[in-house]
């Protein structure tokens, strides 16, 4: 990869609001790696709105409220792009037509995880300024808004395509956190009542993930067991190193895999602005984070292996860009020694 993607006289950014993204053309190594990995991986980004993508996904830089409406279609058709990560429903819960919108643009072996709002998966309610904790949420884990807001419309809207609905259950205050015995009957009972996936989405599977690792412990994992849902791997400098977090994992076995791979550890547990600035375009894998990437391939391995899907999206303040971080993971996972 070159230090700039583009030369100095770059094309200008797509400005018609017809027009329409075009993808980058398939290069004979990302065909090659889509087509030795295993059909039961779904390696994806978290959204897909990023102009610095071009010469990756994209075929030239489009502004990103082009990419917003029309690039999902054409981030779908990189081999090894099976999946993506909807996460702007978590600030306000979308609708059936706009999944449906969604569903629409992707072939019919893509999936799509998607983050819950945080009306029902957020403790506080916050500043919309400065993200700040202004009071506690009194619809918290609300069994009826999950199944309204966000369960019923994603299966609704998506169907078949759903690979996983993830509750991100955001930092708690010191408050709750002395109340995990309380918190985690009110999951149980959020989980319980979730109308079942399969009829509508025979893929599809519920996934909890957290940002305190006092949520990590035999309790939950009962929990999660008793309603046939699944810990959400959360790669993120909050939460314990990856090797750590496996054992649930193992406890909820068999099961699929879903994980999120938020932010490099590099940057600390509150770096997601650091990583920003230090990221710009997202066209450049500046932080390689080869650790994770062996111990998450051999998971995404044994996973597919005995017959269960693995579900993995990567965002780019990972190592700095999505694209090129799902590329080296494939690597990974199709030859370890070449990874």
């Amino acid at each position: 990869m070159q230090d700039a993607l583009f030369p100095d006289e770059a094309p200008p950014l797509a400005k018609t609001p017809a027009a329409r993204v075009r993808p980058q053309p398939i290069d004979e190594e990302q065909a090659a790696l889509a087509a030795a990995l295993p059909p039961l991986a779904y390696l994806g980004s978290s959204s897909w709105t990023y102009p610095g993508w071009a010469g990756l996904v994209w075929d030239k830089p489009y502004s990103d409220s082009l990419l917003s409406k029309h690039g999902l279609a054409a981030y779908s058709q990189q081999p090894l792009l099976r999946a993506v990560s909807i996460d702007r429903g978590f600030y306000r819960p979308l609708t059936a037509s706009q999944y449906q919108r969604y569903a629409e643009q992707v072939p019919a072996g893509f999936r799509f995880t998607v983050k819950a709002p945080s009306l029902v998966a957020d403790a506080l309610v916050r500043s919309e300024d400065s993200g700040r904790g202004k009071q506690l949420n009194s619809a918290f884990l609300n069994p009826a808004l999950a199944v309204q807001e966000f369960v019923q419309p994603a299966l609704e809207g998506l169907g078949g395509k759903i690979g996983a609905l993830v509750f991100q259950l955001s930092p708690l205050p010191p408050s709750l956190l002395a109340r995990m015995p309380e918190l985690l009957e009110r999951l149980r009972l959020m989980l319980k009542a979730l109308p079942a996936l399969r009829p509508a989405s025979p893929d599809g599977v519920i996934a909890v993930e957290v940002r305190d690792p006092q949520w990590l412990t035999p309790d939950f994992v009962a929990v999660l067991r008793e309603a046939g849902a699944t810990y959400c791997l959360g790669l993120h400098p909050k939460l314990p190193p990856i090797e750590e977090q496996l054992p649930l994992l193992r406890a909820l076995w068999p099961g699929p895999l879903v994980c999120r791979w938020n932010l490099n550890r590099i940057h600390g547990p509150f770096g997601y602005e650091d990583a920003q600035k230090r990221y710009g375009d997202f066209d450049q894998r500046l932080d390689p984070d080869p650790h994770t990437h062996a111990l998450l391939a051999k998971v995404v391995r044994g996973t597919t292996a005995a017959g269960q899907r693995a579900y993995v999206t990567i965002s780019n303040k990972a190592e700095g860009c999505a694209p090129l971080t799902v590329r080296a993971l494939a690597r990974e996972i199709v030859d370890p020694a070449q990874g």
